[in-house]
């Protein structure tokens, strides 16, 4: 089978653990799957070993994470000769409101736009209130935020919005799509 990198970045955790289930997920089908933080990544990091890269970001202020920004610049050309993956994380995912779902489409449009990558596949996932993890500060902006969001606006307990069949699908999706292409590379038809 495959080797998946599955690259994110996070700030409170959610994307990392969203990560780490799709590399489970991968692993479950009998891929080789690694999920590794941008953050901790060395500048020439390769790619050369993978079949195929899944790219999360969480969103915050309207921007994706800069490590994954980094990283996406740096291997574009990597990335364009790979199948591809990218899902983005944010609680303007969460809920049916439409407002807020053409916001968090807008983001990886941009994202998309400004760095050139194109992936085969694209999710977004609802994420969490991490409110046990934020400073004085940040738990205020996230609670005045979240009402207009979620409506929790309790302080003392946090949220998850991740529906985690809708990453399962995403990635049985993705994963199905690479087997397609590995089964008709080069490699197989000898």
């Amino acid at each position: 089978m495959g080797s998946f990198l599955v690259l994110y970045g996070s700030s409170e955790g959610q994307t990392a653990k969203i990560a780490d289930r799709i590399a489970a997920r991968l692993r479950g089908r009998g891929h080789d799957a690694t999920a590794v933080d941008a953050g901790a990544l060395e500048t020439d990091y390769s790619l050369a070993d993978f079949d195929a890269v899944v790219v999360g970001s969480s969103i915050h202020v309207g921007k994706h994470q800069a490590s994954v920004r980094s990283f996406v610049d740096a291997n574009a050309g990597a990335l364009a000769a790979l199948p591809t993956a990218f899902f983005q994380v944010s609680l303007s995912s969460v809920g049916d409101d439409p407002e807020r779902r053409a916001e968090a489409a807008r983001y990886v449009e941009e994202f998309l736009e400004d760095t050139g990558y194109q992936p085969d596949r694209i999710a977004r996932f609802g994420g969490a209130l991490r409110y046990s993890k934020y400073g004085f500060l940040k738990r205020l902006l996230m609670k005045r935020i979240a009402r207009e969001a979620t409506g929790d606006t309790d302080t003392a307990r946090d949220y998850e919005y991740t529906d985690w069949a809708e990453v399962e699908a995403f990635t049985d999706d993705f994963a199905a799509f690479v087997e397609g292409r590995l089964a008709t590379g080069p490699s197989e038809s000898v």
